[in-house]
């Protein structure tokens, strides 16, 4: 598996659903998955899973004893490995600006050379398609493509592309048409491509001209979350309504500023939280000024591991008001926590919830009377906290997994 993010570093939802599936996929006793993301930490959970470092992949050949790639990257791979992958090298990336270990040194993250890395990490893929011990080859989101379309070049191997988002959904229609070429290149190349919902799924058809045949939509679904008794709810007399996410165009952060100020005209006993980060962060800032209800708006900025469940723990609402969200992990580990959900029926994961209140995006008086309805109402929002967490439960990668592995088996035959 080509990847971009793993556990506990991310940035946003591809990370999550990285692990979510790998975890589940594992339980398969036959299942052996390698799983490549640019740049590890060394911190990441490699119990059911390996982890390889696009960072640590010679793609220049350079003369190295064993002790000193031991003291450089020994804490991340043996290196044996480190030599062997050095003799799949069978290209001249000279042209690529290398280490002292012949590997590229990524960011790991979405830096301004993104198309750069891109390609860079495509030319790792060529030195790991030459190891011999893989069946199938299964790349997660756009970045990854051209090292999954190189890979299957070189090996012969089928590809799986795994499509958790779009340039439609990312940019509200305004795309970018390098990131759709290398988007349609990829999805041409694969034997199957897999969506996370069906909405998703009909953008990949209608928008990228694909064979609907070849397309199979296998919905996210949330990872058991441990000591979930240990989040509580502090005792208090205002409710909170949460936003949590990326705060860009395609999450709707707008369309929550305006339903909580429709809410402030009702009740003045809530306060609204926008936790995250992201490039609309400032004209929400403003926004938020200009209805004049900074005394009753929060902004967190961004939040990772235990404060994600703690912020939605304390959360008496969680709402997603998303433009295009291909899935959206996020409610689910909301109602994981008993907290009602209120989603944007332009989200995938609308599609198989069914306790959690939807609206359109941007029928902010819809939003604001759901919102007002559940912190005014103890019975509804006991309800929707039930049934939801009930629902919920059995939402499990491991289900995701096995559809994931019958097309893996129907590519293998």
């Amino acid at each position: 598996m080509f990847g971009w993010e793993f556990p506990p570093h991310i940035l946003g939802g591809l990370g999550t659903a990285s692990y979510g599936l790998t975890r589940g996929m594992s339980l398969q006793p036959d299942m052996h998955i390698t799983f490549v993301i640019p740049k590890p930490h060394g911190d990441e959970d490699q119990s059911f899973l390996k982890i390889i470092g696009a960072c640590n992949v010679p793609i220049v050949w350079k003369e190295n004893n064993w002790d000193y790639i031991n003291q450089r990257i020994g804490f991340q791979m043996n290196p044996d490995e480190y030599f062997r992958l050095r003799n799949g090298i069978k290209y001249d990336f000279t042209r690529i600006y290398t280490n002292d270990l012949g590997c590229v040194d990524f960011s790991g993250r979405y830096p301004d050379n993104l198309i750069e890395e891109i390609s860079n990490y495509e030319a790792v893929a060529s030195v790991l398609a030459h190891q011999p011990d893989f069946d199938i080859i299964h790349s997660h989101d756009w970045l990854t493509y051209p090292a999954g379309v190189f890979a299957k070049q070189i090996s012969g191997k089928p590809l799986v592309v795994h499509v958790h988002a779009t340039d439609f959904d990312r940019s509200r229609g305004q795309v970018n048409p390098t990131v759709y070429g290398i988007e349609k290149r990829g999805l041409d190349a694969a034997d199957h491509i897999i969506t996370v919902s069906n909405l998703t799924r009909k953008i990949v058809i209608e928008k990228y001209f694909q064979n609907p045949k070849k397309v199979t939509t296998v919905h996210n679904a949330v990872e058991p979350l441990s000591h979930v008794d240990t989040f509580k709810k502090t005792a208090r007399k205002e409710k909170i309504v949460t936003f949590l996410g990326r705060i860009t165009m395609q999450k709707g952060p707008e369309y929550f500023v305006e339903a909580a100020s429709r809410v402030l005209q009702k009740t003045k006993n809530v306060r609204f939280v926008m936790a995250g980060s992201g490039d609309m962060m400032q004209a929400m800032i403003d926004l938020v000024a200009k209805r004049k209800i900074a005394d009753r708006f929060h902004f967190t900025g961004f939040l990772k591991g235990r404060q994600v469940h703690e912020m939605l723990a304390e959360s008496d609402v969680y709402i997603m008001p998303s433009v295009s969200e291909p899935f959206g992990i996020s409610p689910l580990e909301a109602m994981q926590i008993g907290t009602p959900t209120i989603i944007s029926k332009q989200s995938g994961c609308a599609e198989i919830l069914n306790h959690a209140i939807k609206t359109d995006y941007w029928d902010i008086d819809s939003m604001a009377d759901a919102i007002f309805s559940i912190v005014e109402y103890p019975a509804m929002h006991k309800s929707l906290s039930e049934l939801g967490l009930e629902e919920v439960n059995n939402i499990r990668w491991e289900d995701a997994g096995l559809k994931v592995r019958s097309i893996y088996d129907s590519l293998i035959k």
